[in-house]
């Protein structure tokens, strides 16, 4: 168990547990997206290690989820601690602005003066004490009128991030290590991305952010005045007998955009945007790729294999194998291979190509088949 700390009396951890993270499917659907499902052997959920991580930074009853009314009985299976006035319903994703800003909106209503901080439900962070000593320097600058993202040292040039451009270091009280960011990078080419990585002023962005809650708020309200005043109207009806009359008339409204494009970019421009460098292991567990280095220690001789009661026979193979079919799967001198069987579905692919399942996905979407989605 990691070490308990005392919680900030001020901070309160929000957890948007959405997406189904289509690169990895078939395991990873609607109704049992990533965050759903351990990834990482360690025998619970990665929305429950995150839960995990986050509990000691801000206590039980400081724990804010927003996800999908379909995932609601299972995220308080995993949580059973999570308090009902800390579960945040969406209709149908909206993305992350929309999920991030209504929590601050209604957290802001409960406590005037919070400071939230906004960690994905599946992403794979191992070195709990380097966290927290990068959050509590994020809740420093929070208090200091600035909005913070934890940027992660990056350990090789991958293309599957974005990157941060580090700017001139800023003079915060505790929080030693906090600079200004220059710039935000999408994902790039391999040839940009050895150039970040080799400058060593570039970070990957872990899409990690903390602010007071109205600072948040206003900086949405800056870049799209019309989502803003949707998400205070929820916030406003929110603790009372009115919420589901309001949600169901402004929720399908409202804006779906990431919050790397209504807050931190105009945020680095204004010069109110600090990133903490985050010197942790990492992970967004975003493609099959991820997962079979996470499992093979960074080996290439290995083949990982997940699933309960997973029959694998394999001579001179690599890669990763998945299975929740029950089936003998045999592998026989493939190297790097990426093997998904489940009861309706079955994909093989390398972890050169782990990115393009997505197109597949796109390709079912396209073509009706949702009933494997």
């Amino acid at each position: 168990m990691a070490p308990s700390v005392d919680p900030f009396s001020d901070f309160y951890c929000v957890i948007p547990a959405g997406g189904i993270g289509s690169r990895l499917w078939p395991l990873s659907r609607a109704d049992a997206p990533k965050f759903l499902h351990d990834l990482t052997g360690s025998g619970q959920t990665l929305l429950r290690d995150t839960w995990d991580r986050l509990v000691p930074l801000s206590g039980a009853d400081r724990v804010m989820v927003v996800t999908g009314r379909a995932h609601r009985a299972a995220v308080e299976e995993q949580l059973p601690d999570l308090g009902d006035s800390n579960v945040v319903l969406e209709s149908e994703p909206k993305d992350s602005t929309a999920a991030i800003g209504l929590a601050a909106a209604i957290l802001v209503r409960r406590e005037p003066g919070v400071i939230v901080g906004s960690f994905a439900a599946d992403h794979v962070i191992r070195d709990g004490r380097a966290f927290r000593r990068s959050v509590s320097e994020g809740v420093a600058a929070a208090r200091a009128g600035y909005i913070a993202t934890i940027g992660i040292t990056p350990t090789e040039p991958a293309m599957g991030f974005g990157y941060i451009q580090c700017g001139d270091a800023i003079a915060i009280a505790g929080a030693p290590h906090a600079v200004g960011v220059a710039a935000f990078v999408e994902k790039p080419d391999l040839a940009s991305a050895e150039r970040y990585v080799g400058d060593g002023n570039h970070l990957w962005n872990g899409g990690m952010f903390i602010a007071r809650a109205d600072v948040l708020l206003k900086q949405i309200g800056e870049s799209d005045p019309d989502l803003l005043a949707g998400l205070n109207e929820l916030a406003d009806a929110w603790d009372t007998p009115r919420r589901g009359a309001v949600v169901d008339h402004v929720w399908p409204n409202l804006t779906k955009i990431a919050i790397d494009y209504t807050v931190a970019e105009p945020a680095a421009a204004a010069g109110l945007l600090v990133v903490i460098p985050g010197d942790f292991d990492w992970d967004d567990v975003g493609d099959f790729a991820s997962i079979a280095k996470l499992h093979s220690g960074g080996r290439k001789s290995d083949l990982a294999i997940l699933g309960e009661n997973a029959r694998v026979l394999a001579d001179a193979s690599t890669g990763v194998v998945i299975s929740q079919s029950g089936r003998l799967i045999s592998l026989i001198g493939v190297s790097d291979i990426v093997v998904v069987d489940t009861p309706d579905a079955l994909l093989v692919t390398t972890t050169a190509n782990a990115q393009r399942v997505k197109a597949v996905v796109d390709a079912l979407k396209l073509s009706g088949r949702t009933d494997v989605l």
